[in-house]
């Protein structure tokens, strides 16, 4: 499954200046930062992820962020440059820079979102069950972090069912088969 998705992406045309910006979406816990780093690894490409830029306070309205930060400056093949969220210290840490031309994978809850969906050259969704999603998040996080995990998925589901995300995805992978 790897390899044709590699291939697609690099069959793919450029719609962001002269990236191929790639999203890789789907729920928390559904395996989207293993299969970004895979593809990342097999393109050469860098991974930017949404967690840069959400937190447990903001789940999905720091877009513009993104947008100002990596998005616009890309579209004008000039370099993106954003502040990493930390989410242990609550506040912006490093700066990372992302070099226009090549392939961008932009990765996590709603990398797939319609505000962007005309620049991507590539969508994919990952499907897999609630239960496995929220055990892989509980397993990362803690099970304290279970009453954030349960406001993280409601709203989530409230944006996916809103935006459409999956029924426009170029390709849809199981989270819980092996690449």
């Amino acid at each position: 499954m790897l390899s044709e998705i590699v291939a697609r992406v690099v069959a793919s045309e450029p719609r962001l200046g002269s990236t191929r910006l790639v999203a890789v979406d789907g729920p928390g816990g559904a395996g989207k930062s293993t299969l970004a780093a895979q593809l990342a690894r097999e393109c050469d490409a860098p991974v930017v992820p949404t967690d840069s830029f959400a937190s447990w306070d903001n789940t999905l309205n720091w877009w513009p962020r993104l947008e100002s930060q990596v998005l616009e400056p890309l579209g004008r093949d000039a370099p993106g440059r954003y502040q990493r969220y930390d989410w242990d210290r609550r506040a912006l840490a490093e700066w990372h820079e992302i070099t226009p031309g090549g392939v961008v994978v932009l990765e996590g809850v709603s990398a797939a979102r319609a505000a962007v969906r005309p620049r991507l050259s590539l969508s994919i969704w990952i499907d897999t069950s609630r239960s496995l999603r929220l055990s892989r998040g509980l397993e990362r996080d803690g099970s304290a972090a279970l009453p954030l995990w349960e406001q993280w998925m409601s709203d989530e589901d409230n944006h996916f069912a809103a935006d459409g995300t999956r029924a426009h995805a170029d390709v849809i992978v199981n989270g819980t088969a092996s690449l």
